[in-house]
């Protein structure tokens, strides 16, 4: 097999592409063939050192991949050889094969196109976390979707209109504010060009939206959340921005609004049969054509320079995958 192997913490220009021995899955494990992987913002961390989650060096980095099984280890009942599947195993996807422990692999139903396998999990299931759980999202309220063209933002945008609500979609440029449009999103706001509280006033009729999904903080995080409806929930799920925000306390007080932390990771491991349901939602949903993966580009796995570059520069709009072909 081949991978990208991480042996520094010095980025992506220190990744080097290595004949590695294939490795077999031990108890619990199964071994994967990678069709695709995708491409997301911890992807960029990890690299650098700069993520929660710190695997030990060398490792593979690629924390969202889908292909076929190829063989399973010892208790492995589940999972057969030949199956197509989803995996989140936080790392290995970033080559030609990954073994990964079963309790990480997601058997894909009939119809689920493989790279859109490579491109739901991690985004889907962060978004249908964040809004249907923490903010306990109802038909009719108003969502304000920041960051709304990247991989969750496109994924909180559809997950929205699912559950029935309004969705005001901002976004940095006019070319991703058109994507948000076609992908339904009944308003946007150009933070690049438009002031976003002056447009928020006049999409709400001065009431403010009663959710923030916000996954990139920085200087966007304070105009928003002064914004925010009365009884409004700020949903903090990441920092692609860079910066992580300092909201003054009082803003919650007047607002009667709560500021509630996304964690996903974290929801699956402490709670499995609840992070299961809702994955099987999100399948269903996928079934009836609700929810669909917006794919930016298609690269070879041995362009991983460029696809870093692309999301570090943030172009990406939805999902960019490495592919093996």
């Amino acid at each position: 097999m081949h991978a990208w192997l991480c042996e520094t913490l010095d980025g992506v220009g220190a990744l080097q592409w290595k004949e590695l021995p294939t490795p077999e899955p031990g108890p619990g494990e199964v071994r994967v063939a990678v069709r695709a992987a995708s491409l997301n913002f911890p992807d960029l961390l990890i690299v650098e050192g700069k993520y929660q989650f710190k695997p030990p060096l060398p490792f593979v980095p690629g924390s969202e991949f889908a292909g076929v099984v190829e063989a399973v280890g010892a208790g492995v009942e589940h999972l057969k050889p030949g199956m197509p599947v989803a995996a989140m195993g936080g790392t290995g996807g970033f080559g030609t094969h990954a073994v990964v422990k079963a309790d990480k692999v997601l058997p894909l139903p009939p119809g689920f196109d493989l790279e859109h396998g490579a491109a739901f999990a991690l985004t889907y299931g962060t978004s249908h976390h964040g809004l249907v759980d923490r903010a306990q999202l109802k038909a009719g309220e108003t969502v304000l979707v920041l960051g709304a063209a990247g991989g969750v933002g496109t994924s909180a945008l559809q997950i929205a209109k699912a559950v029935g609500a309004r969705v005001i979609a901002a976004a940095s440029t006019a070319e991703k504010c058109e994507l948000c449009t076609q992908l339904g999103a009944d308003a946007t706001i150009n933070y690049g060009s438009e002031n976003l509280r002056e447009r928020l006033k006049a999409l709400t009729d001065g009431r403010g939206p009663d959710v923030v999904y916000d996954p990139v903080g920085g200087d966007l995080a304070e105009p928003a959340f002064r914004s925010i409806a009365w009884r409004g929930r700020y949903l903090v799920v990441g920092f692609a921005g860079g910066g992580i925000p300092a909201l003054p306390w009082n803003l919650a007080l007047l607002k009667g609004a709560s500021i509630v932390g996304v964690f996903w990771g974290d929801f699956v491991r402490r709670e499995p049969q609840a992070s299961a349901a809702a994955m099987q939602q999100l399948a269903q949903w996928y079934g009836q054509g609700l929810v669909k993966p917006v794919i930016d580009q298609r690269l070879p796995m041995a362009q991983i320079a460029q696809a870093y570059a692309r999301m570090a520069s943030r172009q990406v709009r939805g999902k960019l995958l490495l592919v093996n072909t």
